[in-house]
């Protein structure tokens, strides 16, 4: 068994050891297909390049370039890329308040994963937790042919049982910025989580890549314990929030009779050269709430959304709900100081005790310790819907092709009966983690339970392989009269945002008319407006288990979540990768056997 501290690049028949902590100072700085770590051992498997991935050329990847179409096209770069990953729970202080988190490898965020475009991914994921299991989603990732390893208990696995180990192996048919996240119950809001980096073509220059930067809100309290506040229906309003895993609390004014409050924390800074234009990857991992994000003095031009190229456009702030990603430049042409970076956190949307504080240092001197004394200048937001559509405008331009024929209607609601539970079409998803739904497929069984929130969806054509492409349209209405906003993702697709409509009901007679067709906005996270309706687009080109599930953590575990079952009868599995499947499901009924563990929400 490989220590857990150390990475292995397999390349061909060679292999680096990097330690851990020294990820990000070996591998930041972007690797164009043609830059490799050791030679590999068939040139053909890596073709001469017809072109490089530089500061005046980011457009360029090789042979490929930011114009391919990467739905049809990935690369065959020939190489492996292996990691080791180890979740634990254990003591932390992420803003210098004690208490106990759940990691990767011991840190907040976890490690962040690199690969190249075409690259496979082969991580090996050890639960050392005691008492919890766990699955690990890769967010945003399509997962073509490698459906058993999208992560979710009780949909494409069994959970990891405590001592035991499950790898995840796929292709990276994408590029640009995600991340991977626990999606066991509410873990991932308890720090596990990390982000990942797919090299590839961008749709502008830039000279630096600074890598992932993680916004999230932050609770002395752990969110298992604030769920017994949430599952009653009003969510509670956390402490604070933390970018990048660190933040400062002032314990003498906020905390005072806290013996577990050090005032240990930092703000997390970033070193700016003047002339110099920084690419920052932005994520929102939140528990619930949305970002403002902006940098004093600095505007960004915004070049991706959810590992999707875009028309460049420049902004003061930009608007990112929880899931999504954005890729922006940042040029340093300010005066030469000490610059607030601020999340933004928008309390209209949902509340927080200290929003204020949710800011990072931007030094354009590496000596200066000062507090910057830089004002914001944007118009705070109130709006809790995504970016305007106007901006989101996809690099390679695809049009939505017959999206009428086939139109799912799904209404959120919700009920109160043990606790508040959200509904779609009257049943709120409750999965079961050792029965999940591959394995009835698997074993050939065509009814699911109807706590799976299963729809079945299958081209007409009767093969998800036709040479027409054939397109599923889900419209979720909102029902609950509640008014909130719910960013809703969608496993193994991007999607196509055909309308947000707020306040206003779908008439299938007359909506579909002002759906926006050609090349609308796309990505794998977006907003249904408060009691109005989402209506997406996705191609049926991927058989599979696919989650689909508002990313508020609070009300995934309140059940809002359906799934689609696509093309079942074209789902193919390879023998060992059943093998893995099963014998993880096994160790999980094993080990449930003797540790009965007491679920109390949806499972995801």
């Amino acid at each position: 068994m490989r220590p857990q501290g150390l990475l292995l690049f397999a390349l061909g028949a060679s292999a680096l050891h990097i330690p851990i902590q020294d990820l990000e100072a070996h591998l930041l700085p972007e690797r164009s297909s043609n830059l490799h770590l050791s030679p590999l051992p068939d040139d053909n498997l890596h073709p001469r390049q017809s072109c490089e991935n530089t500061p005046t050329s980011r457009n360029c990847w090789g042979d490929f370039s930011v114009d391919t179409n990467y739905y049809d096209k990935t690369p065959v770069a020939g190489r492996t890329v292996e990691y080791w990953l180890s979740v634990q729970q254990g003591p932390c202080a992420p803003d210098g308040v004690q208490r106990t988190c759940m990691t990767f490898n011991g840190t907040i965020p976890g490690p962040t994963l690199f690969a190249d475009w075409g690259d496979t991914i082969v991580i090996h994921v050890t639960n050392n937790m005691a008492t919890n299991g766990t699955a690990i989603h890769w967010h945003g990732l399509r997962q073509s042919s490698s459906v058993l390893y999208d992560g979710v208990p009780g949909v494409t696995q069994c959970p990891i049982a405590p001592g035991t180990s499950l790898t995840y192996r796929f292709r990276v048919t994408q590029y640009g910025s995600t991340w991977y996240h626990s999606h066991f119950s509410l873990q991932y809001s308890e720090g596990l989580f990390g982000g990942m980096i797919f090299n590839g073509p961008a749709t502008a220059d830039y000279d630096e890549d600074l890598g992932v930067l993680f916004l999230q809100d932050w609770s002395h309290t752990e969110s298992f314990t604030l769920w017994n506040t949430a599952k009653l229906g009003a969510p509670p309003s956390l402490e604070t929030g933390l970018i990048n895993g660190t933040n400062t609390w002032d314990c003498a004014t906020q905390d005072p009779a806290n013996p577990s409050c050090t005032s240990g924390g930092a703000k997390k800074e970033i070193i700016f050269t003047p002339g110099t234009k920084y690419r920052l990857r932005l994520v929102n991992v939140a528990i619930d709430g949305k970002f403002q994000f902006s940098i004093d003095g600095h505007s960004l031009t915004v070049i991706a959304n959810d590992l999707v190229p875009i028309v460049p456009f420049t902004t003061d702030s930009l608007e990112i709900t929880i899931g999504q990603r954005y890729d922006v430049i940042v040029e340093a042409n300010a005066t030469p100081g000490d610059y607030w970076l601020r999340a933004g956190w928008i309390q209209t949307c949902s509340m927080n005790n200290n929003p204020a504080n949710m800011t990072a240092i931007v030094r354009y001197d590496a000596s200066s310790t000062s507090d910057p004394t830089s004002a914001s200048t944007i118009t705070p937001s109130t709006n809790c819907l995504d970016e305007p559509a106007a901006n989101l405008v996809p690099h390679l331009s695809l049009d939505v092709t017959n999206p009428t024929s086939n139109i799912t209607r799904e209404d959120l609601s919700f009920v109160f009966d043990s606790y508040f539970k959200w509904t779609i079409n009257t049943s709120s998803l409750l999965l079961d983690w050792a029965h999940p739904t591959l394995e009835n497929i698997l074993d050939g069984t065509s009814i699911f339970p109807t706590e799976y929130n299963v729809v079945q969806v299958q081209p007409t054509t009767g093969t998800s392989n036709g040479s027409v492409p054939e397109w599923a349209v889900l419209v979720i209405q909102d029902m609950s009269n509640i008014g909130l906003a719910h960013p809703i993702h969608l496993h193994g697709h991007d999607f196509w945002i055909l309308s947000q409509t707020p306040a206003a009901q779908f008439d299938p007679a007359t909506s579909p008319a002002s759906f926006d067709l050609t090349n609308p906005p796309r990505r794998d996270v977006a907003t249904l407006p408060g009691n109005g309706y989402l209506a997406i687009a996705f191609l049926l080109d991927n058989p599979g288990a696919w989650l689909t599930h508002c990313h508020i953590a609070w009300h995934a575990s309140q059940g809002l979540s359906l799934e689609f079952v696509e093309s079942q009868k074209d789902i193919v599995v390879s023998a060992a990768d059943e093998a893995v499947f099963r014998g993880t499901c096994d160790a999980w009924r094993s080990w449930e056997l003797s540790n009965p563990f007491e679920q109390d929400d949806s499972g995801i």
